[in-house]
């Protein structure tokens, strides 16, 4: 791997909780921060291009991600995003056959102890470098094929579809 790219669009991965609104909002991308303190011995960059829960973005929002990633000379890309739909970009994204393109995001939110953020990045990298060109999603310490999983959203985890 030359060069890992990555490209934020927000998602619980990097929310941050307010206490005088009593809710969350995303902030900054959290990955930079957390692959620096990991002191990861790759070259990266890091794209923000949107700051959204996933049930907020549209059918624009996956088509800019789509022409971002198609745009870089990078065949290793890494997508942080939110979970709940994140099986629907990933099938927007399988257009780009020339790439290994991971997707993962946190069930917490990165600056909150116990978070799985670490964990799923460590599984999104690992993952980008070994897979073929193609699209997955690196979710629960798994690697899923978009195409047979699904977020369990009562059980907070994902799962093969039935």
């Amino acid at each position: 791997m030359d060069q890992l790219c990555i490209v934020t669009t927000g998602g619980t991965i990097d929310k941050i909780y307010f206490d005088d609104k009593s809710d969350f909002q995303v902030g900054d991308p959290q990955i930079g921060r957390i692959l620096e303190e990991l002191g990861v011995a790759f070259r990266y960059s890091v794209i923000p291009i949107i700051r959204k829960d996933s049930l907020h973005i549209t059918a624009e929002d996956r088509e800019l991600l789509r022409a971002t990633i198609a745009a870089q000379d990078a065949r290793h890309v890494l997508v942080t995003h939110g979970t709940d739909s994140m099986v629907e970009t990933a099938k927007v994204l399988a257009s780009l056959t020339d790439k290994t393109i991971v997707l993962t995001g946190a069930l917490n939110p990165a600056r909150f102890r116990g978070s799985d953020a670490e964990f799923n990045i460590g599984t999104a990298v690992g993952a980008v470098q070994s897979l073929p060109p193609g699209v997955y999603i690196a979710m629960n310490g798994r690697i899923w094929d978009p195409a047979k999983v699904r977020k369990n959203v009562e059980a907070n985890r994902f799962e093969p579809l039935a």
